[in-house]
C-alpha cells in the first residue's frame, strides 16, 4: 500500500473538510500544516491542500508551511494539490493557492499530479489554471458545495491511479 500524507491549511474548515474526505478515501492521515514536521513530508504520495485568501494568497498556516518546504527535497516524489475558494466572489484569484503549492513542490523537485479539467466551474480566472487544466483539485464550498463530494471522490480515483 503507497505511503500518502496529506498537509492543509485551513481557516474556514471547508479545506479540513476536504483534506478529510480525501484521506478516508486514500487510507491516509490529513494533518495540519501548522503542525507539521519534515518527516511529513516523505510519503509516496504527498498531497498539499490551502485556501485561497486575500488577492489570492496563501492560507495564513502556510507562511510557516512554506519555509518548512524550502527545506525540504522532494526529487523523485508525486505531489498533488488541492484546495478551496470562491470562483464567484473572487472570479479573478479563484483557488490561487493551488498554483503557488505546485509550483514550490516542482521548484523543491517533486513530480505534480492530479491536473484536473478547468470546465464545470464558474470562473478559470486563476494562477492555478496551466493549458485548460487547474493544477489539482479545485473547490468551491461557497457556491458549488453540492459538487464538492464527487470531485473529491473523481480526484481519489485519479490520484490511486498516479501512485
Amino acid at each position: 500500500m503507497a505511503n500518502i500524507h496529506i498537509l492543509y491549511g485551513s481557516t474556514t474548515g471547508a479545506t479540513e473538510a476536504a483534506a478529510q474526505q480525501l484521506a478516508a478515501l486514500l487510507g491516509a492521515e490529513a494533518k495540519p500544516i501548522a503542525a507539521a514536521s519534515p518527516e511529513d513530508f516523505e510519503a509516496d504520495l504527498l498531497i498539499l491542500g490551502s485556501s485561497t485568501w486575500g488577492y489570492g494568497e496563501l492560507q495564513d498556516d502556510w507562511a510557516a508551511g512554506i519555509a518548512l518546504l524550502d527545506a525540504i527535497d522532494l526529487s523523485g516524489r508525486k505531489v498533488a494539490v488541492f484546495g478551496t475558494g470562491d470562483s464567484v466572489g473572487f472570479a479573478d484569484t479563484f483557488a490561487n493557492a493551488l498554483g503557488i503549492l505546485a509550483d514550490k513542490a516542482v521548484e523543491r523537485g517533486a513530480t505534480l499530479v492530479g491536473q484536473v479539467p478547468a470546465v464545470g466551474y464558474a470562473a478559470v480566472e486563476s494562477f492555478a489554471v496551466r493549458d485548460g487544466n487547474f493544477v489539482g483539485l479545485a473547490l468551491d464550498d461557497t457556491n458549488e458545495a453540492e459538487q464538492t463530494p464527487d470531485r473529491i471522490a473523481a480526484w481519489a480515483k485519479v490520484l490511486q491511479a498516479a501512485i
